[in-house]
């Protein structure tokens, strides 16, 4: 294929497997006392995230050894089929309802999140679409609109599970791509716009979202409800100070916090292992998005080039909501934290977008 391979990106690698290393240790830490109450064994979560874990890594070193070139062909059917399962999960008795939200297909414990498959599904298929119209972008009507019309169905059906926090991840890394490939930002700004409204239509359209809101502006109004989980994470943070209480003396995860492993499991790490723990992690996420783009600068093609920005945006607007909703920056949306947080289609899926980001790193310039 003319193209010179080398070694993959050793800083992608390690900070990946240093997070996902330290997800295993929290993810234990943070859920044993819920997993002994709920299944009688603390060991639950930890062996699930183990499994998913080990699936991951694996996937990880198969993606980072298959030409980034195959998911040029494999693009289009990829995201059929994505929105396939998108609306398959919808239909009643097929798509499992997990925390209010009808996202799940699977059986009893273990099951697939279609949501997570459509946010690489997406990255390769507008990768593949700009990279090929990248002279039409400039163009509102042929260049724009298609791409943003996909995203856009993508994210209506997402919002019928309801899932916010996902579909604001998809819409944030469809937006990097489509910003990358060219388009105009006076464009993006009008529609920047019509989003904001179209998301204030959104909250008013559902009670709860509109508590949320209410309870990011001040918690105390609804201390025991809607205010709940912000208030328990800062309780988890402020008592971690330097060094943290220390590896698994976390008070909140004594059914104070909701969801310790999942979405809140920064304000544990924060707990035990204090502002110098916090900061290793958001230092080892500094690195893999540094290096990522860097990967994203030198990559041989556009279409190389278009995806690792598509899977780097989608970690960091992932880990910046996250982190955000721990410290009270925003409202709660149920986004994990990736490679840390308890997960199954979400951690597996995540591991494998790194791996298509290694192996363009191979093809760097």
């Amino acid at each position: 294929m003319g193209k010179a391979r080398s070694a993959p990106d050793i800083w992608i690698i390690i900070p990946t497997l240093l997070l996902l290393t330290i997800g295993v240790i929290m993810v234990y830490s943070a859920s044993s006392v819920l997993a002994f109450r709920e299944f009688g064994d603390s060991f639950y979560y930890l062996k699930r995230q183990l499994i998913f874990a080990v699936l991951g890594v694996i996937a990880m070193f198969f993606t980072m050894n298959v030409d980034y070139l195959v998911w040029k062909r494999f693009g289009k059917i990829a995201l059929f089929v994505c929105f396939g399962m998108l609306v398959i999960v919808l239909i009643p008795g097929i798509g499992v309802v997990r925390g209010g939200a009808r996202s799940w297909l699977g059986i009893g414990a273990f099951g697939i999140q279609p949501s997570e498959f459509m946010k690489i599904g997406m990255i390769l298929f507008l990768a593949k679409l700009l990279s090929e119209n990248q002279s039409k972008i400039t163009f509102f009507t042929k260049g724009l609109l298609p791409p943003l019309g996909i995203m856009g169905l993508a994210f209506g059906l997402i919002m019928l599970q309801p899932d916010l926090g996902t579909g604001v991840v998809l819409v944030g890394a469809s937006l990097l791509i489509i910003y990358t490939s060219g388009a105009r930002l006076l464009h993006l700004s009008y529609l920047g716009m019509i989003g904001i409204a179209g998301f204030v239509g959104l909250v008013i359209a559902a009670p709860y979202r509109l508590q949320r809101i209410t309870a990011f502006l001040d918690p105390w109004q609804d201390p025991l409800g809607a205010g709940y989980q912000s208030i328990q994470s800062l309780y988890a943070i402020g008592p971690g100070g330097l060094v943290g209480l220390g590896l698994g003396m976390s008070r909140q995860k004594y059914s104070y916090l909701p969801e310790p492993q999942t979405d809140f499991i920064f304000s544990i790490i924060a707990e035990e292992l204090g502002f110098i723990g916090g900061t290793l992690v958001l230092l080892l996420f500094t690195i893999l998005v540094w290096r990522g783009m860097r990967a994203a600068i030198t990559a041989p093609d556009t279409f190389a080039s278009l995806i690792a920005v598509g899977i780097i945006g989608m970690i960091a607007v992932q880990v910046i909501i996250n982190i955000g909703v721990v410290i009270g920056m925003f409202p709660v949306t149920g986004i994990t934290l990736p490679f840390i947080s308890a997960g199954g289609s979400s951690l597996t899926l995540m591991l494998t977008s790194v791996g298509i980001l290694l192996n363009i790193s191979r093809y760097s310039r």
